[in-house]
């Protein structure tokens, strides 16, 4: 069965909620919910396709499309390459020539069903932040570290990784059951760095597994969450093979804890990513500033150690 390539948009308010079309009853699937798009045409990108079809469906003008994640799926009526674009800004007002109803929805809280079966783990990905913080406390302390977190989430932070393999022994397991106590208390998502058992022990959401970690794994740990440390295509592959949530990828620039080393840049992390099906986050040398040039480059968003806790 060929490919169908197919541009669908992620149409997104300030608020951060986005929107989603339910299929007329003479299509395939009537009744389900979409996300807006439609078939790249033959001498057509998926981004060129992507402002067609949203002028035509929508009556909106595209001012700003970023890539975002590609899927496949095959339906019994087609095999389809979804190319997901995240559409923060346009011009015009709705106006549907397609679609039954149109919702606006709150990502990780779809109240419309049912959904297209290609777009569950779509809203999966919505559901994460685009910021992820990771913490250091075997530099600056575990009450310093703990202070800082809590300021982080008061602020918003609410996807957190407990990186601290370095911390002796005996403070371990402490500091990460009382780093996920204050993250349930703000509603964020807590992941430890490469210690499945801690996070089972202390009630993370999931574990981050660093780049050996995922080259010697035999299968998806057994955890609602789970995300890795990517540096090459061959890892991103291995990542995607054992259905990992998402990805970390860098360093994007030069950091502190890698001193004279340059970093990937930019085209490197668009080129890594291009076609990927998961959310990635870049990490190296960046902070909230980067996040539109990080979504330029096809990333969910940054990843921070020094950045999260300023």
């Amino acid at each position: 069965m060929s490919i169908t390539e197919v541009a669908a948009a992620v149409i997104e308010r300030p608020d951060g909620s986005f929107l989603l079309g339910r299929r007329a009853p003479d299509t395939f699937y009537p009744g389900y919910w979409e996300f807006p798009g439609g078939k790249v045409e033959a001498g057509e990108t998926p981004r060129q396709a992507l402002v067609r079809e949203l002028r035509e469906e929508l009556e909106i003008e595209v001012l700003r499309a970023t890539p975002w994640i590609v899927r496949e799926h095959v339906y019994e009526h087609a095999h389809v390459r979804l190319h997901f674009f995240r559409v923060p800004e346009w011009r015009g007002e709705l106006r549907d020539h397609v679609h039954a109803a149109l919702e606006w929805q709150t990502p990780g809280a779809t109240t419309v069903a049912p959904m297209l079966p290609a777009n569950a783990p779509v809203l999966a990905a919505l559901a994460l932040p685009d910021f992820y913080g990771i913490t250091h406390a075997h530099e600056i302390g575990v009450s310093p570290q703990l202070t800082l977190l809590e300021h982080a989430l008061q602020k918003g932070l609410r996807l957190i990784q407990l990186r601290e393999s370095k911390l002796p022994a005996d403070q371990r397991e402490p500091f990460a059951a009382a780093a996920v106590a204050l993250c349930r208390r703000h509603g964020a998502r807590v992941l430890i760095n490469g210690d499945a058992q801690l996070a089972r022990a202390v009630g993370a959401d999931g574990v981050h597994l660093a780049s050996e970690q995922l080259k010697m794994l035999c299968g998806r740990p057994n955890l609602p969450l789970v995300a890795a440390s990517c540096h090459d295509a061959a890892e991103l592959r291995r990542a995607i093979d054992h259905q990992i949530d998402f990805v970390v990828i860098g360093a994007i620039k030069p950091t502190a804890s890698h001193s004279g080393q340059p970093g990937i840049g930019w085209n490197a992390l668009a080129r890594l990513l291009e076609n990927c099906p998961l959310p990635a986050y870049a990490i190296g040398g960046l902070s909230r500033a980067d996040l539109d040039s990080a979504r330029a480059a096809g990333a969910h968003g940054i990843a921070a150690i020094r950045a999260a806790w300023v």
